[in-house]
């Protein structure tokens, strides 16, 4: 048994026809996590779908009316990029609900996983980039508002910006000038840190700088890479921005958006990891949360492999780097 959770339901398929987004991955990770005896029965947990309550502590009223009303302009749903229905609204309210169930054991546990969610690209008016509702976004207002947690920190890991997380958390400024760095070849621009007064959320976005979303809000923390950055770059600007963020902020609980697709045979990525790298990444990302002892809920995002198997094998090695620190 893994000394964690991890939510799932079969119902986080996302009825979206044929698309670049693979729909059928939460299956087949829950399934390969099964038949490689990493989890069993007992380590599942099955959600609810967040309330109209809790998808309100981010969305406004108009944009949930919408989308409860199935009356989005075509240029609304264009701009979200999946086809509308009502059966997507119902697993995009799963999705948050698994968000927030998986926040509350992350607090017992110290790291539990979302296996779906992290659809970072959601603003709170509208939908963008395959997001609908921002469910990470909807699972910290939820801890707050429980007075679970005071401060929260999101690190995100996918290849696209969190344009949707950092408009979201754009109360939160922090002083201080660039990002401090190894190699100044690496970036260009270097990395920044915003300045101004304090908030509840810090944003770390480490992503690549030529790719969607073309206008990217500012986070606390943007890591702007350079086309075709490999596993030992990239693992240097992640450990960078975790020690700047970290010695600024003290987060509560750590959200890690766990992207599949700055692997370098992602189809919508212009980054050159390795299945390995992305390993060492989250091990990287939870070695640290371990050892300032801050719990981690993990979402999965984006992942757009070639090879669908690919995608699976990234998303599960993340599970199996969560069982490997925490579990000794």
């Amino acid at each position: 048994m893994l000394p964690f959770k991890l939510v799932y339901s079969e119902h986080y398929y996302l009825p979206i026809r044929a698309h670049v987004f693979p729909a059928e991955k939460y299956q087949r990770v829950h399934k390969r996590l099964m038949e490689m005896g990493v989890a069993e029965a007992a380590d599942f947990l099955t959600p609810q779908p967040a309330s109209d309550q809790d998808i309100l502590l981010v969305h406004t009223p108009q944009y949930v009316q919408k989308l409860k009303t199935g009356t989005l302009s075509p240029r609304e749903e264009l701009e979200m990029e999946i086809p509308f229905s009502p059966e997507l609204v119902r697993a995009f309210w799963l999705a948050a609900g698994g968000s927030i169930l998986a926040a509350e054991h992350a607090l017992q546990d110290r790291v539990a996983f979302n296996i779906g969610g992290g659809f970072h690209h959601a603003f709170p008016d509208h939908g963008e980039g395959f997001c609908m509702i921002h469910d990470v976004a909807v699972a910290i207002r939820r801890m707050q508002r429980d007075g679970k947690v005071v401060r929260a920190m999101t690190v995100d890991c996918d290849v696209h910006q969190g344009n949707g997380t950092a408009a979201i958390f754009a109360g939160t400024r922090v002083p201080g000038g660039p990002l401090p760095s190894t190699s100044a070849s690496v970036l260009n621009p270097a990395a920044t840190v915003r300045s101004g007064h304090a908030g509840d959320v810090f944003t770390i976005s480490l992503h690549q700088e030529n790719n969607y979303p073309a206008s990217k809000p500012p986070s606390s923390i943007d890591v702007n890479l350079p086309d075709g950055i490999g596993d030992d770059d990239y693992l240097v600007w992640l450990d960078n921005a975790l020690s700047s963020g970290l010695r600024q902020f003290e987060p509560e609980l750590i959200c890690y958006i766990a992207g599949a697709d700055p692997y370098r045979e992602d189809q919508l990525g212009g980054l050159a990891l390795s299945i390995e790298g992305l390993k060492r990444r989250d091990e990287l990302v939870f070695r640290v949360a371990l050892a300032r002892d801050i719990p981690v809920m993990v979402t999965y995002a984006g992942g757009y492999a070639r090879r669908v198997e690919d995608t699976v094998t990234i998303h599960c090695n993340t599970v199996i780097s969560a069982k490997e620190v925490f579990g000794r």
